[in-house]
């Protein structure tokens, strides 16, 4: 009898223990098909952000659009999110911001034109007006150069070129007709000097990039001191929207500036926001 009982008593647990089991089951492939639909819901509406900004834009609403394309800018950063959210910008008359994010653009795209031509539209609204130093002829040629196409540009070129002049290189080597031999080696030179330049340019284009020694001022109106103290002798006074280089930041309330013009002078860190 007792057996029985004991048999009985196992038996309840057992069943137990398997509705327990079964329940617990069931609430992780409930998750499980949580998860998935969610994800499924989710990866589309991530992929429709873009496009919703867009539309947004489209719509004359510009305030949603910057609200998007910042919120995008979050996940990563591109040269067509900056250029669209400086023209989002520019549409609320927020000349500063525009100026900034146009910057921004350019910097990762140089060689847009586009971004160029938005760019002076917004700096034509700004109140200072600044005439840049005269500089010889062949430093401008350069900075135009290194400045024709983005980092990645140049590094397709320098790999276009590499390969190219593998293969005339090749050509100089088993080639038995003498006009084809000087095709490959002089062509293979020429690329090679190619190669080298493009890494060079290259290089200054992400050093540019990273050293991000551009800002633009956001304060309505910023008083420039001779030190990096509220004490500070007044030397000019800088509006909203006018972009400047940094020269020192090497202290956090302060940063020295020099304009394009080459006046320098200390300014407060909260003043500007850098590009």
């Amino acid at each position: 009898m007792k057996n029985e009982e004991f048999a009985t008593a196992m038996n309840k647990i057992y069943t137990t223990d398997m509705k327990f089991e079964g329940m617990r089951m069931t609430r992780i492939l409930l998750c499980a098909a949580f998860f998935l639909l969610h994800s499924s819901f989710f990866i589309p509406m991530m992929a429709q952000t873009k496009a919703d900004a867009d539309s947004a834009y489209a719509r004359g609403e510009y305030q949603k659009a910057i609200t998007l394309y910042e919120s995008l800018l979050k996940n990563g950063v591109s040269a067509d999110l900056y250029y669209n959210l400086g023209n989002s910008y520019y549409r609320t008359e927020d000349i500063t911001h525009a100026v900034l994010n146009y910057e921004r653009a350019l910097l990762l795209s140089p060689g847009d034109a586009d971004i160029r031509f938005n760019l002076q539209m917004a700096r034509a609204k700004t109140v200072d007006k600044i005439t840049p130093e005269s500089e010889m002829f062949f430093v401008t040629w350069y900075r135009s150069l290194v400045n024709f196409t983005s980092v990645d540009g140049w590094a397709r070129l320098a790999l276009i070129a590499l390969a190219v002049a593998i293969v005339l290189a090749l050509l100089y080597l088993f080639s038995s007709q003498i006009w084809l031999r000087k095709v490959g080696f002089f062509g293979a030179m020429a690329l090679l000097l190619v190669f080298v330049m493009a890494n060079v340019l290259a290089w200054q284009q992400k050093h540019e990039l990273t050293a991000r020694r551009g800002a633009i001022v956001t304060a309505p109106a910023a008083t420039v001191k001779s030190t990096p103290a509220a004490s500070g002798t007044d030397l000019f006074i800088l509006h909203e929207g006018t972009k400047v280089t940094i020269t020192d930041n090497a202290m956090r309330q302060w940063q020295r500036i020099r304009l394009d013009d080459g006046k320098e002078g200390w300014i407060e860190s909260k003043m500007i926001e850098t590009i």
